[in-house]
């Protein structure tokens, strides 16, 4: 597979995964089981498809792993506790903008070059997110316990997405610290449910086995991309949030009747063309 490849698998994954939680809220299924099965299909993906090594990864990734391990299933707790609180628009907006962090990441952290085409990839997406997640029921009031969790999960899925480019560092060696992760993540989710006294259903588990898959192929495919683009994270970081925008307004007005307005639609060219802008621009601005 090409570069482009991993990251256009990397986006149909992750907006698989909204499809699915979103079926998953109408049913009424529970997310925190789903959440966990998905850590324990994921363990298992891990060992099947990457065959890591238990002592390959250096003390120094400690720090990355146990990050990524605590950081996962605690901000699947926060969105759901944000959408509860102020609803699905708001913090799905929240959690697309946190594209900010990275890409600050890339040329403060990464060392990623400030490239013209960038820059203007970068600032036609920022128009392309104003587009695409305004609604007029965004100006409503949010609640002080509200703005906290839009809060959290702004920041956490932005540190989440700086965390896979450190990862992607690793080379081959990515698989051993992401099995790391995800056993942490399964145990702390499997910790959190057996404190509560869930109560098992069949249909959660059937739902969480399809989200581990998803979610698998959704990391997987993110660090790849990450490794193939290893100079250019801005490509993996807005093409990414770009990408999952996209493809999941269109699935939302296909799949589920989500009405999408002018400005919307106009979003959405905006989005294709700051991807295509971020990732050919080179070729039309020399540099």
């Amino acid at each position: 597979l090409d570069v482009m490849h991993f990251l256009i698998l990397s986006i149909c994954a992750s907006v698989s995964e909204a499809v699915l939680l979103k079926i998953a809220r109408q049913k009424q299924w529970a997310i925190e089981q789903m959440v966990g099965v998905n850590y324990g299909i994921a363990i298992i993906l891990t060992l099947l498809f990457l065959n890591p090594k238990w002592d390959s990864v250096s003390s120094q990734s400690t720090w990355l792993f146990a990050a990524l391990g605590v950081l996962m299933p605690t901000i699947f707790v926060a969105m759901g506790r944000s959408v509860a609180a102020v609803g699905i628009v708001k913090s799905d907006a929240a959690q697309r903008l946190s594209l900010f962090l990275p890409v600050l990441a890339a040329f403060t952290i990464f060392g990623e070059a400030v490239l013209v085409h960038r820059v203007v990839g970068l600032v036609l997406a920022v128009l392309a997110l104003c587009c695409l997640l305004w609604k007029r029921s965004d100006v409503a009031s949010t609640t002080q316990g509200g703005a906290w969790w839009l809060l959290a999960v702004w920041l956490g899925y932005g540190v989440i997405d700086i965390l896979f480019k450190q990862l992607s560092k690793q080379g081959a060696a990515f698989s051993d610290s992401l099995l790391r992760v995800f056993i942490l993540a399964g145990t702390l989710m499997m910790t959190y449910l057996f404190i509560r006294k869930t109560r098992w259903q069949a249909a959660n588990i059937g739902a969480g086995v399809l989200l581990g898959c998803l979610n698998f192929m959704n990391i997987l495919f993110y660090i790849k991309a990450h490794q193939a683009f290893q100079d250019s994270p801005t490509i993996v970081f807005a093409g990414m949030n770009m990408g999952v925008i996209v493809l999941g307004t269109l699935a939302g007005a296909v799949g589920f009747g989500e009405r999408m307005s002018k400005l919307n639609g106009f979003g959405v060219g905006l989005a294709l063309l700051a991807i295509t802008c971020l990732c050919f621009g080179q070729n039309w601005f020399g540099g």
